[in-house]
C-alpha cells in the first residue's frame, strides 16, 4: 500500500522536502556534537589540569595552592567540584554552590534537585535544545509545504485523468484550467487539442455515415435497371455478376452506417430487452447449416438489443462458412455471470499474431481476396456490439486441437 502511494508524484515531492529537512537537522545535530565533545576535551587537557587555584585568607597568608582539576562540571543544579593538589601533597576539594535557576521558587541556595525527578532543563542544553529546535523547524516545514504541493500537483492528477478518459473514448472531456503557470498552459493546451480531434472525428463520422447513406439512392436504381434488363441468355451472367456486386455494397453500406452509429453511445440503436440466446442460435445456425450444442441445462437469456446480437451471430457464423471446408459448430453454455457462444470452423485458422489486428475495422488476413466476400467489418461489428453490451470476443484455438478458428463472444447473463 506504501509503495502505491509512494508512486504519486506530490508525495514523492513532500516526502524529498521532508527527507531534506531531516538529513539537514542531523547533519547539523552531529556537528553541534561534536563541536560540544571538542570543547570538552580541550577543557580536560593537560593543559588545563596545569594550571594552578591559590586559596588565601583575609590576611594574604597562602592556605592551599597548587595544581588544580575539575572533577564535576557545574551544570544547571548541580555543584561544580575540583580537585587541588596542594604543595604539601594533599588533595584539597573545592565545591561551589550550585546555580540557583529562576524557576526553584523559594528553594535554598544548597538545597538539592530530589532524586528521581524529570530534570527537564536537561533536555533544553545544548546539544539538544538546539536539536529540539531543528526538529521542530522541520515538522513545520513538512506540514507547510505539504498543501501547497498538494494543490500544484492535483491539477497534474486531475490532467492525468483526463487524458486517460480521452484516451478511453469520451472526446468530449476537457480540463479545468487553473492560474498561468506551465500547469495550466498544459492544460489549455490540451483542451484545445481535444476540440480539434473531437471536431475531426465528428466531422469523419458525419461524412461517412452521410456517404454511405447517399449510396443506396444509386444502387436502388441500379437493381431498377437491371430488374428492367432482359432475359436474354447473352445477359443473364452479365446481371449475376452486377447483382453480386450490388449485394456487396449494399453490405458495406449497412455496416459502415451501423459501426458509425455504435462508435457514438449517445445514439439509439434499439431498445434492451430478454433475448433468448438458444432460439437465436438455433435460428441463425439453420440459416447457414451449422450444428448448435447447447451445453446450458436451463435458459440462456441476457439483456441486450436483440437485433444487434442476432447480428454479432450472424456475422460469426458467416465469416466461419466463409473459411471453413467442413462442419461448422455453435457451442452455447453458461460460464458463471456470462453466456458464452463459441463459433469453430474447419479452417486455414487466424495465426496468433493476427488474432486482435482481425477485429480492426477494413482489416483482412493476407491472401484474403475480395471475391471470398466481406470488406472487414464483420468481425469489428462483432466487437463493437460486444463491448456495447458489457461483453467481449476473442479468437482462440479449437477446444478439441483440430486445425480451424474459435470466436468466443461472451455476454452478461440477466442477474
Amino acid at each position: 500500500m506504501f509503495k502505491a502511494f509512494a508512486q504519486r508524484l506530490y508525495l514523492r515531492i513532500w516526502l524529498a522536502v521532508v527527507i531534506g529537512v531531516a538529513a539537514l537537522t542531523l547533519v547539523v545535530g552531529w556537528a553541534w556534537q561534536v563541536a560540544e565533545e571538542h570543547h570538552a576535551s580541550n577543557n580536560a587537557s593537560p593543559t588545563a589540569t596545569a594550571r594552578e587555584m591559590t586559596i588565601t585568607d583575609a590576611e594574604g597568608k597562602v592556605m592551599v595552592q597548587g595544581p588544580f582539576e575539575r572533577i564535576r562540571r557545574g551544570e544547571e543544579g548541580e555543584a561544580p567540584r575540583f580537585a587541588i593538589e596542594g604543595v604539601d601533597g594533599r588533595t584539597y576539594f573545592l565545591e561551589m554552590t550550585p546555580r540557583v535557576s529562576s524557576n526553584m521558587g523559594n528553594r535554598s541556595p544548597g538545597a538539592h534537585r530530589p532524586s528521581g525527578g524529570h530534570d527537564w532543563a536537561f533536555w533544553l542544553r545544548s546539544p539538544f535544545g538546539f536539536l529540539w529546535l531543528l526538529g521542530l523547524v522541520g515538522v513545520a516545514v513538512a506540514i507547510g509545504v505539504f498543501p501547497i504541493i498538494r494543490r500544484l500537483l492535483k491539477r497534474l492528477e486531475n490532467l492525468q485523468r483526463s487524458v486517460q478518459r480521452f484516451g478511453e473514448g469520451d472526446l468530449s472531456v476537457r480540463v479545468a484550467t487553473e492560474g498561468r503557470d506551465e500547469v495550466a498552459d498544459l492544460a489549455r493546451q490540451f483542451n484545445a487539442a481535444a476540440s480539434r480531434i473531437e471536431e475531426l472525428v465528428q466531422s469523419h463520422k458525419s461524412l461517412l455515415a452521410n456517404a454511405s447513406h447517399e449510396l443506396r439512392s444509386p444502387l436502388a436504381r441500379i437493381r431498377m435497371g437491371l430488374e428492367l434488363m432482359g432475359g436474354d441468355a447473352s445477359v443473364v451472367k452479365a446481371k449475376a455478376e452486377i447483382q453480386r456486386n450490388i449485394n456487396e455494397l449494399d453490405q458495406l453500406v449497412d455496416e459502415i452506417l451501423l459501426a458509425s452509429r455504435l462508435e457514438s453511445p449517445e445514439v439509439d440503436v434499439g431498445s434492451v430487452e430478454l433475448v433468448d440466446l438458444i432460439g437465436l442460435a438455433a435460428e441463425e445456425c439453420a440459416r447457414v447449416d451449422a450444428d448448435l450444442d447447447v451445453q446450458a441445462t436451463q435458459a440462456v437469456e441476457v439483456p441486450a438489443i436483440a437485433k444487434l446480437v442476432r447480428r454479432a451471430v450472424r456475422n460469426l457464423l458467416e465469416n466461419a462458412r466463409r473459411y471453413s471446408h467442413g462442419a461448422i459448430r455453435l457451442q452455447l453454455a453458461r460460464e458463471g455471470n456470462m453466456a458464452v457462444i463459441r463459433v469453430e470452423d474447419v479452417g486455414p485458422g487466424v495465426p496468433p499474431a493476427q488474432r486482435e489486428r482481425i477485429f480492426e475495422k477494413f482489416y483482412r488476413l493476407p491472401g484474403a481476396s475480395e471475391r471470398s466476400g466481406g470488406v472487414g467489418l464483420g468481425l469489428s461489428l462483432v466487437r463493437s456490439i460486444a463491448q456495447r453490451h458489457g461483453g467481449s470476443v476473442v479468437c482462440e484455438d479449437r477446444l478439441d486441437g483440430l486445425q480451424g478458428a474459435s470466436f468466443v463472444l461472451r455476454l452478461p447473463l440477466k442477474l
